[in-house]
């Protein structure tokens, strides 16, 4: 996206967050990530921060969040699950067989979507690290049997200070060896509906937002098809390497948040 945007953030009403790779990692800040929320909030810049990691529950990431001291309350945290949700209850799904965290199940749980269905509409996928064989069989047995898969986020791999670790898209991989199917959808990041909701929302124009991410392919692909400035970080997954390969132009090109605002 054509852009005179630079690290003063001059224009941006409001700032769409990463969290895996953008303001921490593992369980450390990014250097210098806390005083650049701290110059957000002094300029009055609305800010949200944005998961596609589907293994963690809101009230889950508010409590990561404060433990790293930084303040957010619920309405400032949008999740993939929250797309997942919305795909679910637009369709009319109610019952579902979850290859997924605790955490993931109870957002479910709690909108109405039964997760241990033995006779379900979809096998739902998320980034699960509470994983085991019991739930790999049982969701290949459906999947063989015709049950269509939709998936929380495409991300290969989560960020981790030590390399990067299975994600959402590599059970995809392995469901796909083992029984030939695809997910029939993918929510979360790129689709551009993950931040532009809450854009409408704040009655405001998209060229007058911004999403700052790590990721080539969620991150910065959904800036370009919502309309907004992206901000690539080069503090958790892509490289420069990876940028000049991929195709992207990104409003802007930063080494971390601590260049911004």
């Amino acid at each position: 996206m054509e852009s005179e945007l630079d690290e003063s953030l001059d224009g941006v009403a409001a700032i769409f967050l990463d969290l895996d790779g953008t303001i921490y990692l593992g369980d450390s800040l990014i250097e210098g990530a806390s005083e650049f929320l701290n110059r957000l909030e002094q300029r009055g810049i609305r800010r949200f921060f944005l998961s596609n990691n589907s293994s963690k529950s809101v009230g889950q990431y508010l409590g990561k969040l404060r433990g790293l001291g930084i303040g957010a309350h619920e309405g400032e945290v949008l999740l993939s699950t929250h797309d997942l949700i919305s795909w679910l209850t637009d369709k009319g799904v109610v019952d579902t067989f979850l290859v997924g965290t605790e955490g993931m199940r109870r957002m479910l749980e709690e909108s109405g979507v039964s997760t241990t269905s033995s006779d379900p509409e979809f096998v739902v996928l998320g980034y699960d690290t509470e994983i085991n064989y019991e739930k790999l069989t049982t969701a290949s047995v459906h999947l063989h049997s015709g049950v269509p898969m939709v998936a929380s986020h495409p991300d290969m791999v989560c960020p981790s200070p030590d390399g990067g670790l299975p994600d959402t898209g590599a059970y995809m991989a392995l469901f796909e060896a083992t029984t030939g199917v695809r997910p029939s959808h993918i929510c979360g990041k790129p689709n551009k509906g993950m931040i532009l909701h809450k854009i409408e929302e704040l009655g405001l124009d998209p060229s007058n937002c911004a999403m700052v991410g790590d990721r080539l392919y969620t991150d910065m692909e959904m800036a370009d098809r919502a309309g907004v400035q992206g901000i690539l970080v080069l503090s958790g997954e892509a490289t420069r390497e990876d940028l000049e390969e991929s195709g992207l132009n990104p409003s802007l090109v930063v080494d971390s948040v601590s260049s911004l605002a």
